[in-house]
């Protein structure tokens, strides 16, 4: 009787959530990972990372999405935590250098601001989610611009405001 109490408990009393973004490892190759803690039946306070350290060799030349980034915030469930529609609030920061994709410009940087995304968890058994999801971000960027991705010819350089897409998520997640 006490198994079976234990089992139910451990089924369906799962605080923690690790996550990463099969949509994140296509930009080039960049690790991610993000963890979870259910602090409420609609509340879930999160914390994640994503770091790509590659530069790549093209016909064109050098090209590159080089980035860390950090965020912390929070996911309101409607229903409970972990399964079902979410909407996520977030504070982030990044350091990045990109450039060489779609012309030789290069841009480096570092951001700050906050993101909001939305998406639709599945739980697939109670120890699996597919997660799915759309976010952007907006906030302050101190940014250099160069011609190329190796030359240093700085073109522009300043700070500004910015609105991107902060990602798309299509991620697995393992609770616990």
């Amino acid at each position: 009787m006490a198994f079976l109490m234990l089992a139910c408990a451990q089924a369906y009393g799962q605080r923690f959530s690790v996550s990463t973004n099969a949509v994140s490892y296509l930009n080039l190759g960049t690790f991610n990972v993000e963890a979870s803690y259910a602090a409420a039946r609609h509340w879930s306070v999160t914390a994640g990372a994503k770091y790509n350290p590659f530069s790549f060799k093209g016909k064109k030349g050098e090209f590159r999405n080089r980035q860390q980034s950090y965020n912390v915030g929070v996911r309101y469930w409607p229903w409970h935590t972990f399964s079902g529609w979410w909407i996520a609030a977030k504070a982030q920061y990044q350091e990045y250098n990109a450039g060489g994709v779609l012309s030789e410009r290069t841009e480096e940087g570092d951001r700050w601001g906050g993101g909001v995304t939305a998406g639709y968890t599945y739980m697939v058994n109670p120890k699996f989610n597919v997660e799915f999801g759309l976010g952007f971000w907006a906030g302050v960027k101190k940014y250099v611009v160069y011609s190329c991705p190796t030359c240093g010819f700085t073109l522009e350089s300043g700070t500004k405001a910015f609105i991107l897409p902060n990602e798309i998520v299509i991620g697995v997640s393992y609770v616990f």
